[in-house]
């Protein structure tokens, strides 16, 4: 029998990302994640995960369409989320459950990841969680066995997932990126990547964000050295440095910290995401940030610590916090609108370690936060940053690497999906074995 793929979400578009897979009569299901523009809109905003009901987060689009696998609903048996990004694995506390005798597995990080927001906002679910190490593999039955194979990306213990079955394997980089160079954490699996290959690969399902730039993705040690050049080659004396990034980007908070040092700066981390990612990781003894950094995630105690902050001088701290894509309800906002006891100084130094996401809620709320800044005479410094996904010359070695049979692309509309198309065709794979899917479709591979 063939492999049956259900392509559920992040087909049509970039975000709920989630794919069935059938063997037979058993299927697994990849990764669980939330469409973070409808997310937000939806939640007035918040930065966070907050209890919602699966059935309410549907009908706004941002959670991934079960009822596409309606007819497979008693054959799931086990939930991957590949890494511990919102939009891969945040649908797992709404949408679990539909699935309750199904386990999820996943990297020890992103298991820590889910049981922070559980405990946050006191969520349970029937799922048992179940921890699995990177280049490990589990005995799903008789005929599924996974595989997490360790690749870079722009969070901790992000795996490219691999489904061996009887017709062959299913991989699945629903993100990735081969840094040679990354400052936390191990480069990628490449040998065992190689060995996959030969062993033979029916699908890949890989992630088509930056397929269409004509390039390998610079190092994370490139953002490391954009990162120094601002925070130790600009005259910020006397000035306050405010730097912001993704909260879930452990290896990048870890160069801020170094700066910080460096600058010997009393280090400061304000709001709850922040808190969330670095406990995870401290919990598994990734990191310890900790011995050298503040960390306030409770709504009074910021206020308090901004007081402070402004009272003893602001050149004896860095900040950093929440709020890189002008989320309104985060802590940069609400100090830019004068919600926190912070006041802004001409020359003071705000830094975005991060890129804006490109949907337009996110485009507008930066501008509006921008504008704040700059109206306060804030120094604004963009894009110190390097992405975390892969380009398209990274997926060319990927696709030469393993040498699948088939390829879907994923994690973005049609417009990306194409430059996967286009690639795969020049790899030499056959016009009928390169499959461009919408959400809720279907296609058997063999």
């Amino acid at each position: 029998m063939p492999i049956e793929v259900c392509t559920i979400g992040g087909f049509s578009d970039t975000g709920r990302n989630s794919t069935a897979i059938k063997v037979d009569d058993e299927v697994v299901i990849l990764d669980m994640g939330l469409h973070m523009e409808n997310y937000i809109q939806h939640t007035e905003d918040r930065e966070d995960i907050s209890h919602k009901t699966y059935e309410e987060l549907d009908e706004v689009n941002a959670v991934p369409d079960y009822h596409f696998i309606n007819d497979w609903k008693d054959k799931v048996i086990a939930i991957v989320p590949s890494h511990g990004h919102l939009d891969h694995v945040g649908a797992v506390p709404f949408a679990a459950q539909l699935f309750p005798k199904a386990p999820v597995i996943c990297t020890p990080y992103t298991i820590e990841v889910l049981k922070s927001i559980f405990r946050d906002e006191k969520i349970r679910i029937p799922n048992p969680l179940i921890s699995l190490n990177l280049n490990s593999k589990y005995t799903l039955s008789k005929k599924i066995t996974l595989e997490l194979v360790h690749v870079t990306h722009s969070i901790p213990h992000t795996s490219i997932v691999v489904v061996h079955t009887p017709y062959g394997k299913v991989v699945y980089a629903n993100d990735y990126k081969f840094d040679l160079q990354p400052t936390l954490g191990k480069k990628p699996n490449f040998e065992r990547l190689q060995e996959i290959g030969k062993e033979g690969v029916t699908l890949l399902i890989v992630e088509c964000l930056y397929a269409d730039e004509h390039k390998k993705m610079p190092s994370e040690a490139v953002a490391k050295q954009m990162l120094k050049d601002v925070m130790l080659g600009v005259n910020a004396e006397g000035k306050a440095m405010i730097v912001t990034t993704f909260s879930s980007h452990l290896a990048r908070l870890k160069s801020i910290i170094e700066m910080g040092k460096k600058l010997n700066r009393n280090i400061i981390f304000l709001g709850k995401s922040l808190s969330k990612y670095v406990t995870a990781g401290e919990q598994i003894n990734l990191i310890n940030f900790t011995q050298d950094v503040e960390i306030i995630k409770q709504r009074e105690k910021i206020n308090s610590t901004l007081r402070r902050i402004q009272k003893e001088g602001k050149e004896k701290y860095l900040i950093v916090c929440t709020g890189h894509q002008g989320e309104p309800r985060a802590i940069l906002s609400r100090m830019i609108r004068g919600e926190l006891d912070f006041q802004f100084e001409k020359g003071d130094m705000c830094i975005f370690s991060c890129s804006v996401i490109p949907v337009e809620l996110n485009r507008k709320n930066r501008e509006r936060l921008e504008a704040g800044l700059r109206e306060k005479g804030v120094r604004i410094f963009r894009d110190i940053h390097v992405s975390g996904h892969a380009a398209r010359e990274d997926h060319r070695d990927l696709i030469n690497m393993i040498n699948p049979k088939h390829i879907i692309p994923s994690h973005a509309g049609h417009e990306k999906a194409q430059h996967i198309v286009s690639l795969a065709a020049e790899c030499g794979l056959l016009p009928a074995n390169i499959h461009l899917m919408e959400n809720g479709k279907r296609v058997v591979v063999k």
